[in-house]
């Protein structure tokens, strides 16, 4: 969505807040013997006290109010009462929610506890690309060149990017133009990001893999070629100089 009034500012601000807030919570919540199920369960608990609604559910019919993936899952995982967290696993949580006629979306890997099977590099790598993604985007920038970076930022520290999973537009639904905003340089990709637009940024950072494939339930993605992922995720509106990071309070830059 492009922002034309102050309505939908104070809109767009109050849905990105709650996505952020309910994404700290759960991650600060999470522990290990707990199940994914239980995570989620929480975190929906969340959004309705806030009034919000499920974006994955409301959009797409997703069965979780979040997308919580873990180990070698690399993104779009179903909560399960099955899925039992373990101390030292890498875990994405992906919360996107509807309040009031808008919507938000913001995601962080992280490491359940000590980084027993040495995650926190990677994790580090897709917080930092973000970080510097994020902060070299503002009006009539080509998206395509953002992709450039995050890919050859990627590469810089011996990791790759996943090709078939991309940022988006964001603000009246959960995806909106432009479509895909990918994390290597899409030549065929002539956008540019226009001022005052809100756009969903996400790092897809990889140790094997360049495509993810959807697993038989539908929904979780894994690597095409294994490995782990890492993903990070902010909604931000774009100007004519820094952004503003509409999910910044979701402390995954702290």
């Amino acid at each position: 969505m492009s922002i034309t009034n102050e309505k939908e500012l104070i809109g767009i601000k109050k849905a990105s807040e709650v996505v952020a807030y309910t994404l700290k919570k759960m991650r600060n919540y999470a522990k290990p013997g707990m199940s994914t199920q239980q995570l989620d369960e929480f975190g929906g608990k969340l959004l309705m006290e806030m009034g919000a609604k499920s974006a994955p559910y409301e959009s797409y019919g997703f069965p979780g109010w979040t997308c919580i993936s873990v180990n070698n899952e690399f993104c779009h995982g179903i909560p399960s009462n099955n899925v039992i967290l373990q101390e030292g696993d890498l875990i994405n949580i992906d919360v996107s929610a509807e309040l009031n006629g808008f919507y938000s979306d913001n995601g962080d890997s992280f490491v359940l506890g000590s980084d027993k099977y040495q995650y926190q590099k990677l994790i580090n790598a897709s917080k930092d690309i973000l970080y510097k993604a994020i902060y070299s985007i503002k009006g009539g920038v080509r998206i395509s060149d953002i992709g450039l970076l995050i890919e050859t930022e990627a590469k810089k520290r011996g990791y790759k990017v996943i090709k078939n999973l991309t940022g988006h537009g964001v603000g009246r639904k959960l995806h909106e133009e432009p479509d895909e905003i990918p994390n290597f340089k899409d030549k065929q990709n002539a956008g540019r990001f226009r001022k005052n637009s809100v756009v969903a940024i996400e790092t897809f950072i990889s140790t094997t893999s360049t495509y993810a494939e959807t697993l038989g339930d539908g929904w979780t993605m894994i690597g095409s070629k294994g490995g782990f992922m890492a993903q990070h995720e902010h909604t931000i509106i774009i100007t004519d100089g820094k952004p503003v990071v509409l999910t910044e309070m979701n402390g995954i830059w702290n």
